[in-house]
């Protein structure tokens, strides 16, 4: 079983604490696996990995263009999110699925993969890279095929990123998944520390509007396929209603 609860717009610091008291309930086994989609106001996070000198606008800019700042514990570099850009914070027991961290960035890779095959484009892995990439003249399912010289020059661009963090295999943090976002905002760093590598996102992809609540449902029933786990449906309200009170939560099943 796993709750999926689609949060909104929502503060990345706001988001943050409410991981940090999910990670809690869920290592005292008081609530079950949880799923949480969102969207940030602009905001660039740096992960427990990263270069300072990957964030490339002054603070003085970053006030300026209203983009909040934030030291994070999750693995890999930094980031940017952003209305428009769907967020996934899975909070499981991953000892109850599969010990394996490795497997598991694989499988979130694998949800955005899916994800965007629904919406016909063809996303891949690049070896040596986490997230997942396409091609920047993007080959569409049903289309005729390119040549294979012209597939070797095509430069990919990200569309979806992922940074993880777990304590006693419980994770936290997650995946991002560019839907409608601004994608000039990822000028102000060097995303993911790969320098010379650019952002795409599904409207520019696909040249046409993309509602975000299409790509949640997308990613939340590829999540529930791929982990194995029964996705239910839950309000936010519902959700803070069982953190504050323990005694009304159910008997976890893993």
């Amino acid at each position: 079983m796993c709750l999926t609860v689609d949060l909104g717009l929502i503060g990345y610091g706001q988001a943050y604490e409410l991981q940090k008291r999910l990670v809690a309930a869920r290592k005292a086994e008081a609530i079950e696996n949880t799923l949480l989609f969102c969207e940030h106001p602009h905001v660039i996070t740096q992960g427990r990995n990263g270069k300072q000198e990957h964030l490339l606008a002054s603070e003085h800019l970053l006030r300026q263009k209203g983009v909040e700042y934030f030291e994070t514990s999750r693995g890999g570099d930094i980031t940017y999110h952003g209305p428009g850009q769907i967020v996934g914070y899975p909070i499981l027991n991953l000892a109850a699925i599969r010990r394996d961290v490795v497997w598991y960035v694989r499988m979130l890779e694998e949800v955005m993969i899916r994800a965007t095959a629904d919406f016909g484009i063809v996303a891949e892995r690049e070896p040596g890279k986490t997230g997942v990439w396409v091609k920047a003249t993007t080959e569409k399912y049903g289309s005729p095929q390119r040549t294979q010289s012209s597939q070797r020059e095509a430069e990919t661009e990200k569309l979806g990123a992922i940074g993880v963090h777990l304590s006693r295999w419980v994770t936290s943090h997650g995946f991002a998944y560019n839907v409608s976002t601004d994608l000039r905002y990822f000028d102000l760093i060097v995303p993911c520390g790969i320098v010379g590598r650019k952002a795409t996102s599904l409207e520019k992809l696909l040249e046409r509007s993309v509602e975000g609540d299409k790509a949640v449902g997308r990613l939340g029933k590829h999540f529930g396929e791929v982990l194995g786990l029964e996705m239910r449906p839950m309000a936010p309200g519902e959700l803070l209603q069982k953190l504050q009170d323990p005694e009304q939560a159910l008997p976890v099943s893993a």
